[in-house]
């Protein structure tokens, strides 16, 4: 089975997972194999709770990104693969672990996968969500707040303190390895449209 690879990247809140929603939605869930590189935070029990909340989760480095490459490779060729689920709240890796069959498109999802050479190399197709600081800044609290149990004041202060400068430093210069850029996420319809007849024209 021939596969594609779509990379999909952008700064935190930007609209990276309702872009992989859609792309999914359109294309067929029994066609997509979605990896998320979020999925790859490395586990660290050895450490305290107030140490691990404390840890740069905005580096490459807080990434086991060669086990994606591993698991990306095998789907490419043909194998199912047991992806490993993160526990936010916690900073841990959860217990559940998620079976991946292989498809004809491989969408991979995340805000540093285009500032890693193994994975831009895995790549057919990269696109970027390009959406303005503010407006993924208050995404991301809302988020963190209703979904991962965090108050106002550390999500502000990891904003400051890591995910701006890392996005500085390491997303947003991405943004030049991307074939395709969408402004403001999945709200943007002509350009999903588009994504979807350049994918359905790939796999066909």
């Amino acid at each position: 089975m021939k596969t594609t690879v779509i990379g999909v990247a952008g700064g935190s809140g930007s609209g990276k997972t309702t872009i992989a929603q859609n792309i999914v939605q359109m294309i067929g869930r029994d066609r997509v194999a979605w990896v998320q590189h979020d999925s790859y935070y490395r586990h660290r029990p050895e450490l305290s709770f107030e140490e691990r909340s404390g840890q740069n989760y905005d580096h490459p480095r807080s990434l086991e990104t060669e086990l994606m490459v591993e698991h990306v490779k095998t789907l490419m060729g043909g194998k199912e693969v047991k992806i490993p689920s993160y526990d936010f709240a916690n900073h841990l890796r959860s217990e559940i672990v998620n079976s991946v069959e292989p498809a004809q498109i491989i969408l991979l999802e995340g805000i540093l996968i285009f500032a890693e050479p193994a994975l831009l190399e895995l790549m057919d197709i990269k696109i970027y969500v390009d959406t303005d600081a503010d407006v993924r800044f208050i995404r991301r609290l809302k988020r963190d707040m209703e979904e991962r149990g965090r108050t106002q004041e550390s999500v502000v202060e990891q904003y400051m303190t890591t995910v701006r400068p890392m996005h500085l430093q390491f997303v947003e210069p991405s943004k030049r390895k991307a074939d395709v850029i969408i402004p403001e996420g999945g709200q943007n319809h002509v350009a999903m449209d588009m994504v979807v007849a350049l994918l359905e024209s790939v796999d066909s």
